[in-house]
């Protein structure tokens, strides 16, 4: 069953959250949306612009890091043989690039970039921000994840993050990042053609071929394309169908590369989420794939309704998924959710709250005014209940946090329809 959405036309070249939430908040609403009567437009932003120069004059910065571990980072290009792209056929097998963040010791390696000059040109000029963000300000974004690092020694619970339609997975830096310093293993994906600054092998910055391709009925078939792609992440990553310890890497194609530090990765604790549709699609796949122990969704409307997700699942989102006319289809789709459950809500948030937007962005002179709350708060809640979520389900330790409000977090609300 598909989730109908309903999402007014907004003008692209306005705030960027707004912007945004239009490619990203109901991915590929229903054709008949487009004609309906354009919402008032937000104010345009009133903020300093920034010089589209070679050499960045202002450098924003993630947030740091929470846990105990440093953060190591590498990158991995897959090829899913037993398709083809479902947006470029002629382009041959299925593509996708991981970013896989680890545990690591010491301080070695070297520092690692937030994403290309090109690739920020890409997504900035999707969005009509390239007249007031530049590229080069963008793209030198400061992270802690640092390549070569000597990966900690022990196992890990894995955690598989998918970015929203139109977003690539450098959104997702500060959370893999802080997940990773908890002692996670955490794969950001790019899924190819569906994405604006998406660097793929080669320095290859692929077009996004499905922003303009997106129509009526597309969201369901996304939800499922993306749902087969993160199964075969997980054959690459921790074997087969059963997801015994031990078979990491053993699954696809003879002579396929798979990660170096598999071995990191305890089979039996395994997480996927995401944000938007890669959030939506996370249910379609705990629907038909019984390695992925908790799933998660960040502010995504659910195009296919799962069937049954027997396991954990939690709901993070705008207070729109509890309005009137439910156009997430949260509230059709929670009685489908059969195991432990959380619907949370905060209040103030956009679509992009629970991304890297509003922290990189805003350091930047882009703010959303129709999302009041701060990057420093985004990023604090989203941190705090995802990994408190992850914490629980995954490693089996209680979390007061999740058991309902707490003055330390008062814009967030617990839903119980």
């Amino acid at each position: 069953m598909t989730g109908t959405q309903k999402t007014p036309h907004i003008p692209r070249g306005r705030a960027v959250a707004a912007v945004l939430a239009l490619a990203l908040a109901v991915p590929l609403a229903a054709a008949a949306s487009a004609q309906a009567a354009p919402a008032a437009a937000p104010e345009p932003l009133a903020t300093a612009q920034h010089r589209a120069t070679d050499a960045p004059a202002v450098r924003p910065e993630l947030p740091r890091p929470t846990g105990r571990f440093t953060v190591g980072r590498d990158t991995l290009h897959l090829v899913d043989k037993s398709r083809e792209d479902p947006w470029v056929p002629s382009a041959g097998a299925r593509e996708l690039m991981l970013s896989l963040y680890y545990p690591a010791r010491g301080t070695g390696g070297r520092g690692t970039a937030y994403t290309s000059k090109a690739a920020a040109k890409e997504l900035l000029a999707y969005n009509e921000l390239d007249g007031r963000v530049s590229a080069a300000d963008y793209s030198s974004t400061r992270t802690y994840a640092r390549i070569g690092a000597h990966p900690a020694r022990g196992r890990f619970p894995l955690v598989v993050l998918s970015p929203g339609f139109t977003a690539p997975r450098s959104t997702l830096t500060h959370l893999a990042e802080d997940l990773a310093s908890r002692g996670y293993v955490v794969a950001t994906v790019d899924h190819a053609y569906e994405a604006a600054g998406a660097e793929f092998s080669g320095g290859r910055v692929l077009p996004c071929v499905g922003c303009a391709a997106g129509g009526g009925d597309s969201g369901p078939r996304v939800t499922a394309d993306r749902a087969k792609d993160l199964s075969y992440v997980l054959d690459r990553l921790v074997g087969g169908k059963s997801g015994r310890a031990g078979e990491a890497g053993r699954a696809g194609e003879a002579g396929e590369a798979t990660w170096r530090h598999s071995g990191m990765i305890d089979a039996r604790r395994v997480g996927v989420g995401g944000h938007s549709i890669g959030g939506a699609a996370t249910a379609a796949l705990m629907d038909t794939d019984p390695r992925v122990r908790a799933g998660m969704n960040m502010d995504g409307g659910f195009h296919t309704r799962p069937d049954s997700v027997d396991r954990p699942f939690l709901l993070l989102g705008t207070t729109t998924t509890t309005q009137a006319g439910d156009p997430y289809d949260w509230g059709a789709a929670w009685p489908h959710l059969e195991g432990w459950k959380r619907w949370l809500t905060v209040a103030g948030s956009g679509h992009f709250t629970f991304t890297d937007v509003p922290v990189v962005l805003g350091q930047l002179g882009e703010h959303d005014p129709a999302a009041p709350i701060s990057g420093r708060r985004s990023e604090e809640i989203t941190r705090a209940y995802i990994a408190a979520f992850y914490d629980r389900h995954l490693r089996g330790i209680e979390q007061p946090l999740l058991d309902g409000p707490t003055p330390a977090h008062p814009e967030v609300g617990f839903h119980r329809p």
